[in-house]
């Protein structure tokens, strides 16, 4: 048996949670009062940091689920996406429209990934 291993474990999530080289990040957002575009960069510089603390990266990102505030910003934060993902390493992905935690949210990814 494999042990569960959680890092930055508040009251309420982990930030990142590892079983069976699988990586398994929270809901990672933006500052609220930035645009998507913004919100979208900082989201994905937050799912590098964690991917590289728990012995990963992008290139092993198993499957993204992406919530927007608004389908309207689908464009703007595809592009800042597409600029990012590894050439090659495109992971399955979701994409919907929710209402996030606050109004100002426009953006939440949800990442797993492989470790190694």
């Amino acid at each position: 048996m494999s042990d569960i291993t959680r890092h930055h474990t508040g009251a309420r999530m982990s930030q990142i949670v590892t079983h069976n080289g699988t990586v398994y990040l929270a809901g990672q957002v933006g500052n609220a009062a930035d645009n998507v575009v913004e919100q979208t960069k900082t989201c994905l510089e937050k799912v590098d940091a964690l991917l590289a603390e728990a012995g990963s990266d992008k290139t092993r990102i198993l499957q993204a689920v992406i919530w927007l505030a608004d389908m309207a910003d689908f464009a703007d934060m595809n592009a800042v996406w597409d600029a990012w993902v590894a050439p090659g390493h495109a992971p399955a992905r979701a994409c919907g429209e929710a209402k996030l935690a606050t109004p100002d949210y426009k953006v939440e990814f949800i990442i797993t990934a492989a470790q190694g």
